[in-house]
């Protein structure tokens, strides 16, 4: 993934490096259109006026020559027009070639050399006695202080910005994750700031309508407990003359939707709080036998101690052997807990029509039925999903599996204390 703040920094670096380029190619051609032979004959016209006449005596000539050398720090030599070498100080060719001879200037190993014909018809070559460096370059070491003081005066902005962005990310993903309460901290008055702020009312709003959610999902379970409590009592007080099959199967819809309703209220409370409220040594094994004995089950294995709250592992291990019994038919039910490298693992196996293995994750999906369900027998499709809910909130995990023989074997692993 590409970080914004990267992004930027290196957008201001590229446009800094075409900034100091375009800069410097633009003294280039300047420095160079200025070169026209117009200046080049001014100074010619200079040069001859501070030179002897042509026919002075070389020695006068000589002693110009090396006046003017010391003056302009060149090294000169003063030819006559026909190539001839008149006078001459530093190091400079004996010997010029008129025929080849243009008046400009060229740029050497140590700097520009001037080639000029004076009005008299003399030539006269100038060449740089030492090396200097070109101001352009001086220009592009200035231009490039200039780039390197902004490129490290702007990334502690930019990456503050960066900062800011993925600390808004990270409240984005909580808030995504469950966690109701995130919010960011809002920096600074720009766009992002507003961002964040329009992201804390939302997250607020969202938290409102939840929680309101909840509450409403909570009452209306328990406010159905009342009606429910009344309608057991006037089957119970049917009396022996009601229909047994009618009053049996009441008696049945009563207890399921009693037991719908334990299960709402106790998915909207873990809903409600995201960690265990209690937590402490629960021998698995233990618990596990004192539940299938509601069953008339035995549960065999290996004394496992785990750390969690107990009603809610007392909750899951119902779950699983309730629903064993619901859908595993007529054969018989194991319920084993081992120790299986440092965590506890609880199965609970049946001899039932199975679950197709297209369906083992979706069957922890709250509410999921497998089609044909309403035959194997009832339920409301949340025992197994606060099955997975306690388990992950335990450190642990649960999937579906088929079993030896035929039917479904549903596997816990919890950490060991």
């Amino acid at each position: 993934m590409q970080r914004l703040y990267l992004q930027f920094y290196v957008t201001i670096l590229v446009v800094l490096a075409v900034f100091v380029g375009a800069a410097v190619l633009l003294w280039r051609v300047a420095d160079d259109d200025n070169r026209t032979p117009q200046y080049l004959d001014v100074a010619a016209e200079l040069t001859g006026a501070l030179l002897p006449e042509i026919n002075a005596p070389r020695p006068d000539q000589q002693r110009a020559i090396e006046a003017l050398q010391r003056k302009l720090r060149f090294d000169i030599a003063l030819y006559e027009s026909d190539g001839d070498l008149i006078a001459m100080a530093g190091k400079v060719p004996p010997r010029f070639n008129v025929e080849r001879a243009r008046v400009g200037w060229r740029r050497g190993p140590g700097g520009p050399n001037f080639t000029l014909q004076l009005p008299d018809g003399r030539w006269l070559v100038a060449r740089q006695v030492r090396e200097r460096p070109n101001p352009i370059f001086w220009i592009a070491a200035a231009l490039g202080m200039v780039a390197i003081a902004v490129a490290i005066a702007a990334f502690p902005v930019v990456r503050g910005l960066g900062r800011r962005l993925e600390r808004l990310r990270a409240g984005v993903d909580r808030l995504g994750g469950g966690d109701l309460a995130a919010r960011v901290k809002v920096e600074g008055r720009d766009e992002v700031a507003a961002l964040a702020e329009s992201f804390n009312r939302s997250a607020q709003r969202i938290e409102e309508l939840v929680t309101a959610h909840r509450m409403l999902l909570a009452n209306a379970s328990h406010e159905l407990r009342t009606p429910l409590a009344r309608i057991a009592v006037a089957a119970a007080l049917l009396g022996q003359n009601a229909d047994p099959k009618t009053r049996d199967s009441l008696k049945q819809d009563v207890a399921e939707l009693d037991q719908l309703i334990e299960q709402i209220l106790l998915a909207s409370r873990l809903e409600a709080v995201p960690t265990l409220e209690h937590r402490e040594p629960v021998d698995l094994l233990a618990l596990a036998a004192e539940e299938a004995s509601h069953y008339d089950l035995e549960a065999t294995g290996q004394p496992v101690t785990v750390s969690g709250d107990r009603t809610l592992l007392r909750r899951l291990v119902r779950n699983l052997v309730e629903n064993a019994r619901r859908y595993g038919g007529e054969g018989p039910i194991t319920v084993s807990v081992t120790d299986e490298g440092g965590r506890a693992v609880l199965n609970v196996s049946d001899h039932g029509p199975g679950v197709p293995e297209a369906e083992r994750q979706r069957i922890f999906e709250p509410f999921y039925r497998l089609a044909g369900g309403a035959e194997t027998g009832r339920g409301s499709g949340l025992g197994l999903a606060l099955v997975l809910d306690i388990a992950r909130r335990h450190g642990g995990d649960a999937v579906c599996l088929a079993a030896a023989g035929g039917g479904s074997r549903f596997r816990v692993d919890l950490p060991v204390v």
